[in-house]
């Protein structure tokens, strides 16, 4: 049977949200950001928290983020990167990038993320063409996303984990308007699932989100 198995109340979000681990600097980062005009970037508690365990199972050292925000993802991820792993972020907005790294410096965490500010494609497209990425997190503009993926895959390594947030677009691309974001996330997401270079899965999370494993 497809289709959710559970109804999706608010309720029912509420209580991933409260199972799931917090700590005082996330808590205080989620309601800072809550305050924001642009606050529905920011990731659910659920989200972030599945995020930092796959980034301890993928046993990732270097990781990257394509979009920072206030740093909420920034700072799951790079907790769950080993001491003497690395995170770069790619923001491009210096507001975010300051409250980001003002953030990360409350988590303990200056030592293991640096954050670049500036559009997303120019710094890949700067990065040496090779492996160097096992986990990779894009969370960006989304008319960016297939630009973005073509400038990561290669820049990832064989078995490395790439996320991709916000697939759903609040449903929209079940029938999305034509020039839409919509349709251009409908387009890759079809890119995707038929993508040979990758193993690939979509899951209910928050707005949706991708799992890709480049082969």
């Amino acid at each position: 049977m497809r289709g959710a198995k559970t109804k999706l109340s608010p309720e029912a979000l509420e209580y991933l949200a409260a199972h799931s681990r917090q700590d005082e600097v996330l808590a205080r980062v989620e309601r800072e950001t809550a305050g924001m005009p642009r606050a529905m970037m920011q990731i659910s508690p659920e989200q972030g928290a599945l995020m930092e365990l796959l980034v301890r199972l993928a046993g990732a050292r270097d990781a990257l983020e394509v979009g920072t925000f206030t740093g909420y993802s920034a700072i799951c991820v790079a907790r769950g990167l080993p001491t003497d792993g690395r995170l770069t972020c790619l923001e491009l907005e210096r507001e975010y990038a300051d409250i980001a790294q003002r953030n990360v410096e409350a988590a303990g965490l200056a030592d293991r993320v640096t954050i670049n500010v500036g559009p997303a494609d120019e710094a890949l497209e700067a990065m040496p063409e090779e492996p160097a990425f096992d986990f990779v997190f894009l969370d960006a503009d989304k008319t960016g996303y297939p630009a973005y993926y073509e400038l990561i895959l290669p820049r990832m390594r064989p078995g490395a984990l790439l996320l991709i947030d916000n697939i759903l677009m609040d449903g929209d691309v079940v029938d999305p308007e034509p020039g839409s974001s919509a349709e251009v996330i409908a387009a890759l997401n079809a890119k995707v699932a038929a993508d040979e270079r990758v193993d690939a899965a979509f899951a209910m999370v928050a707005d949706g989100l991708a799992f890709v494993r480049k082969r």
